[in-house]
């Protein structure tokens, strides 16, 4: 399952302020911005319910959760970390890398505007507080039974479109159809999901193709809702409006906000909905606070802190530890009108690397991938850039019990078992480490190992190059789409020089960075691979061997392995929690021990700076910042902003 909780505050409300922005975006630009987070309680056991209907009916759920109860009552009035008497004023004034060229964030085609996703509702609304919890939004309750074949939704009959029009069960229907259309990445999220029909008044169910996978009744639930009407429509020049092509009309939804006005490419404001249909639901009381929220884009990292110390900007979500430790000696901090912080987070750290496309023959070899792995020196490059900040990432779902560790015991070692003959040996034999070299001398080492490695697949250096037997130089570009990595690139390069790789660093536009990632036309890239507390289907179109032959996938590294397939089976199809986490750490295993990537670094904190004209809740979302969904503008503050900005 998509984090979606941590997704959706990225791309709504903390801003995209890193390099690999448009990797990250292949999550948060399909269902992951615009979906909320479902779940199912932890192993068979039912959620508490909310409704119940004949005795012989499903229960009816207020709220599903994947790793336990969820907190909230059916009777609750509010979420414990929104403040249901939060004024509603002011602005929320955000920055954005790149550009976009369509206000259609659910097509493939063009670069959809950041924040769209604040005008459109789903059928049940996450909480950034419970990791894969959801509660009921556009539907009041839903229901599926004991085998997981199919999920029942009851419609609030009060849901309405901006334009009036009540949320009916056909622009469910229609939601589910046109998404698949719109987006490969919905097809095959929603790949399982085969029919949706009106069951009753206000009810829809969706018909799976496959029994017994747990997550499904929730994935469903993250399903944003089009309104078909509009859709089916023509636009003022007359023509039929089609979901899967980009689009710069202002599009009809049903959320907090509509968008108020923007300048392609440059800036985009939402304006808060006055009379929005579920304002006084106790999933959204207290939250959606702003008047209006803007995001002004720059093509780069530099005017844009220069615009938030200006006090035109007024958070800031900081990914350089560089600038963290360096530049926040300006007066606004000194004087206390910003405010910088460093707040926990309890989200799965996920796996954020240097991808190697094994589409390209010269990453076909594992011995290869391992070797520019031993190449690359984090522990300098934590130190004289980082000042000692991050922690080398060592599985693709750090910071969580879903990593691997140790050797594989237990349920875990049952099901790589099964798998001996297609898995590499150390899987059993060996604890998987990234290499270290807390010396000069440590990485000369691993150049060593790297060039002795490379040496057994085939390279030798002639010329001081890497050239194979057919005379084909070892050449590798980085593919980047910002200047501030390449800082982190060139040392990197450096040493991949000395060991004969023909490397070189390349920095694109976004549209252009955009194009060749969707169709896979790049050696390296840097990719982050966002995760949740309970992994599932995405995980197909992160490493599933058909993700891998489909443009636009996530599938960025081009991994086609069987073995890892049916690990994505075994998380998909787990019965119950221990079944799910077992199998999640035997994927971890299988994917390092395969070197699909050079693991790079994560931090489990927030590094925030924020001009302090607002108000926020006692308690945070334990996953997530919560700038858009819970804080709010503090006149008073913002007053005394302005006037210590004019001593």
């Amino acid at each position: 399952m998509w984090n979606m909780a941590f997704w959706k505050d990225r791309a709504l409300g903390a801003g995209l302020h890193s390099a690999l922005f448009l990797v990250s975006i292949l999550a948060s630009s399909g269902p992951a911005v615009q979906a909320q987070e479902a779940g199912a309680k932890e192993g068979a056991a039912q959620p508490e319910q909310a409704v119940t209907q004949s005795t012989n009916a499903p229960t009816r759920h207020h709220a599903l959760s994947l790793v336990g109860e969820p907190k909230m009552p059916p009777d609750f009035k509010n979420f414990d970390w929104a403040n249901p008497d939060a004024p509603k004023a002011g602005e929320l004034r955000q920055s954005v890398m790149g550009s976009f060229d369509s206000l259609n964030t659910f097509s493939i085609k063009g670069q959809a505007a950041d924040g769209v996703g604040l005008i459109y509702d789903s059928l049940m609304s996450s909480s950034p507080d419970e990791p894969s919890t959801e509660y009921g939004l556009i539907a009041e309750w839903a229901s599926y039974p004991d085998d997981y074949s199919s999920v029942t939704f009851g419609l609030r009959p009060e849901a309405r479109w901006h334009d009036g029009k009540p949320i009916t069960v056909d622009d469910v229907i229609f939601s589910l159809d046109a998404l698949k259309a719109a987006h490969p990445q919905y097809a095959f999220y929603y790949k399982n999901v085969v029919k949706a029909e009106k069951t009753g008044d206000n009810e829809v169910t969706f018909r799976f193709d496959i029994k017994g996978n747990r997550e499904l009744p929730q994935i469903v639930g993250q399903l944003t809702i089009l309104p078909k009407h509009y859709w089916e429509a023509t636009d003022a020049q007359g023509a039929k409006r089609d979901i899967t092509k980009s689009s710069l009309e202002i599009p009809l939804g049903s959320g907090a906000y509509k968008i108020k006005s923007f300048d392609a490419g440059r800036k985009i404001t939402y304006e808060r909905v006055a009379d929005y249909w579920a304002k006084d639901l106790p999933v959204q009381k207290g939250l959606w606070n702003f008047n209006e929220i803007s995001y002004t884009y720059f093509r780069d990292m530099t005017p844009a802190f220069e615009a938030f110390k200006a006090g035109d900007v007024d958070v800031w979500n900081e990914n350089s530890a560089n600038r963290w430790a360096t530049q926040y000696g300006f007066s606004a901090v000194k004087k206390g009108l910003v405010k910088k912080e460093q707040l926990k987070n309890g989200r799965v750290a996920g796996m954020q690397a240097f991808a190697l496309n094994m589409r390209r023959p010269q990453f076909a070899d594992p011995r290869v991938r391992q070797a520019f792995n031993l190449a690359f020196d984090f522990e300098t490059l934590n130190k004289t850039l980082f000042y000692g900040q991050y922690i080398r990432t060592g599985s693709f779902f750090a910071n969580s019990e879903l990593a691997a560790t140790g050797l594989p015991q237990g349920r875990e070692m049952e099901i790589l078992e099964t798998l001996k003959d297609e898995v590499p040996p150390e899987v059993f034999t060996t604890e998987w480490k990234n290499p270290t070299a807390a010396t000069g001398m440590d990485h000369r080492n691993n150049l060593r190992k790297a060039i002795k490695l490379l040496g057994e697949a085939g390279w030798t250096i002639k010329g001081g190059k890497l050239t194979n037997a057919k005379g084909q130089v070892l050449a590798a570009e980085f593919l980047l789409v910002q200047p501030d990595f390449e800082r982190i690139v060139l040392p990197y390069i450096e040493d991949l020089k000395k060991i004969g790789v023909d490397a070189r660093a390349r920095i694109v536009d976004t549209s252009q960075y955009k194009r060749r990632l969707d169709s896979f036309d790049f050696d390296i890239i840097i990719a982050s691979f966002g995760q949740s507390h309970s992994p599932g289907n995405e995980q197909r179109d992160f490493w599933g061997s058909d993700a891998a032959k489909r443009d636009g996938s996530r599938n960025v590294a081009g991994i086609s392995n069987p073995a890892v397939d049916k690990l994505i089976d075994a998380i998909i199809l787990a019965t119950d929690r221990e079944d799910l986490v077992a199998a999640t750490r035997a994927l971890d295993r299988v994917l390092l021990w395969n070197h699909y990537v050079v693991p790079q670094w994560y931090y489990p904190y927030d590094r925030l700076a924020s001009w302090q004209r607002f108000g926020r809740p006692e308690k945070l979302p334990s996953q997530q910042p919560g700038t858009v969904l819970t804080w709010w503008y503090d006149a008073e503050k913002a007053a005394s902003v302005a006037q210590g900005k004019g001593r």
